[in-house]
């Protein structure tokens, strides 16, 4: 692959800023062309990477989760509402792909194109702590589940499941460290292993499901409102459970043929689809929603012992666990390349740019586990429990998708042609349909924004916190290249998120926020 090298922008490629181009990059540039070219993502590997980012923990918790605030009618609406939202964002990651060839890493590169190098710096911020807040949820969860045979590690937040799950992050961490390609290929494998207890408990469910049973009550007890407020509710868990659609656009510099990526994000994203919606929809075939709503989770684990003995439950906490280790490690791969790409054009420090002999970002994964390890410290603490580390996860990334989407509905809005004249631009050009492409932009822009607003006030007050920090990096890359940090309108940006995160501190002190 050549390297991306853009008017505006310019990022790594995966073998460093090979094949010329002067990019004015620095030492970075030096750094990155001592890494030989390494074993290219196909397709497989990509939708792999979109399958293991989004099937983690969260759908063994869906049948219950969706229940607690709706009945059958109103789940079946919310999953309308959101496989249109999503198809819609997958969509565009797609149309983004092909058209801009040369951008890599497209939940940073868009967001930059679209609003300037501070806010595509922000959505990389962003995008790199949702990550490895996720993975600190994932390893809550997995001793969790480990808990159920052996109650040291408890609900996952005990001194023994902190000790296990610090071991977990530096045997992933040293086994990315030995090459991307054999990471990923493991991640395939994993993902398939993870699949096979989530279509066995949709085989065995669906023969045991009660047409009488998921008919009952069937727009949900009045107690839960109306059937608008019902599948709010839905939409609220269903926030989370996509997180990772723009897994194979994040290692899009990575992909073998660029057209792979948007077609990675689409079958990814239909395959997960049918996995939560067949989970989430026969299990209300073989409890009430009552009875749904009132399950322990993994609330697969009942269900399906339900349907075919205690053996189901430990298969479905096998499952967990395989799931979450899995998800685990595709979301390392991904919290890494976030930072990598960025500090290749120049908005994060220039060290987070450095390949190791094997072409993997090695000061980047040091740092990203590394946060992973005090998160971990810090739940022992304050034993934050896994929902709110993973509705913290969630608001911190839907401010790089929305970013994605509108960006897309700008380029469809203008008409404008891809980057540069190769073969795949010019198909992509011949091929271009502006009204669908802004009707399907504009549908996602919207979802975005409604995501955003499902998250609450409290979330997104706390992830301003977090956002916060983030300027002191940007400043620093800025001071190593010798360039001026902030213009006019990204002093504005900063100024508002500093107030926000000024909030959010003084409610933290008084005790009105918290996890």
């Amino acid at each position: 692959m050549n390297a991306s090298v853009s008017p505006s922008i310019v990022t790594p490629s995966p073998v460093g800023f090979i094949n010329g181009g002067s990019t004015g990059a620095g030492p970075e540039l030096e750094i990155a062309k001592v890494a030989a070219v390494k074993g290219k993502l196909g397709l497989g590997l990509l939708v792999a990477l979109v399958v293991g980012s989004i099937i983690g923990s969260g759908i063994f918790g869906l049948p219950q989760n969706m229940a607690v605030g709706a009945g059958a009618g109103a789940i079946v609406i919310g999953w309308v509402i959101t496989g249109v939202g999503m198809l819609m964002l997958a969509f565009t990651y797609q149309m983004l792909a092909v058209r801009k060839p040369g951008l890599d890493n497209g939940v940073y590169a868009y967001a930059r194109a679209l609003s300037g190098e501070y806010v595509g710096f922000n959505a990389a911020w962003g995008y790199w702590v949702s990550a490895w807040i996720g993975n600190v949820g994932y390893l809550v969860a997995a001793f969790g589940a480990l808990g159920y045979f052996y109650p040291a590690f408890g609900e996952g937040n005990t001194g023994a499941a902190i000790v296990g799950a610090s071991v977990v992050v530096w045997a992933v961490h040293f086994l990315v460290l030995r090459g991307i390609q054999g990471a990923a290929v493991l991640n395939a494998v994993v993902t398939a292993a993870k699949l096979i207890p989530l279509l066995l408990f949709i085989v065995l469910v669906a023969m045991a499901f009660q047409v009488s049973t998921f008919e009952l009550n069937y727009w949900g007890d009045p107690k839960l409102g109306s059937v608008l407020d019902q599948v709010r509710s839905t939409m609220l868990v269903t926030v989370w459970v996509f997180i990772g659609i723009e897994g194979a656009s994040v290692y899009s510099a990575r992909a073998a043929r660029r057209e792979d990526v948007g077609r990675a994000t689409v079958i990814g994203f239909l395959i997960c689809l049918a996995l939560l919606m067949g989970v989430s929809l026969l299990s209300l075939g073989i409890f009430t929603q009552p009875e749904l709503a009132a399950l322990k989770n993994p609330s697969m684990a009942p269900v399906l012992e339900k349907a075919v003995g205690t053996w189901g439950a430990v298969a479905i906490y096998v499952g967990l666990i395989v799931s979450v280790g899995g998800g685990f490690l595709a979301w390392t791969l991904l919290a890494a390349e976030s930072l990598f790409t960025p500090a290749g054009g120049g908005v994060m420090p220039a060290w987070l740019a450095q390949q190791n002999d094997k072409a993997v970002p090695a000061h980047a994964l040091w740092l990203t586990n590394g946060m992973v390890q005090l998160f971990l410290i810090l739940t022992l603490v304050s034993k934050a429990s896994y929902l709110a580390l993973i509705s913290l996860s969630t608001a911190m990334i839907l401010i790089p998708y929305l970013f994605s989407a509108v960006y897309g509905l700008k380029l469809a809005w203008q008409g404008r042609a891809p980057a540069r004249a190769t073969a795949t631009s010019a198909a992509a050009a011949a091929e271009t349909h502006p009204a669908r492409d802004i009707a399907i932009t504009a549908l996602a822009s919207v979802y975005c924004a409604w995501l955003l607003y499902a998250a609450g006030l409290k979330y997104l007050l706390l992830s301003a916190l977090l956002y916060a920090p983030g300027a002191a990096i940007y400043l620093l890359a800025k001071k190593q290249r010798g360039e001026r940090a902030f213009t006019g309108r990204e002093q504005v940006v900063l100024a508002l998120l500093l107030l926000l995160a000024l909030v959010s501190a003084t409610l933290l002190w008084s005790g009105r926020l918290g996890l």
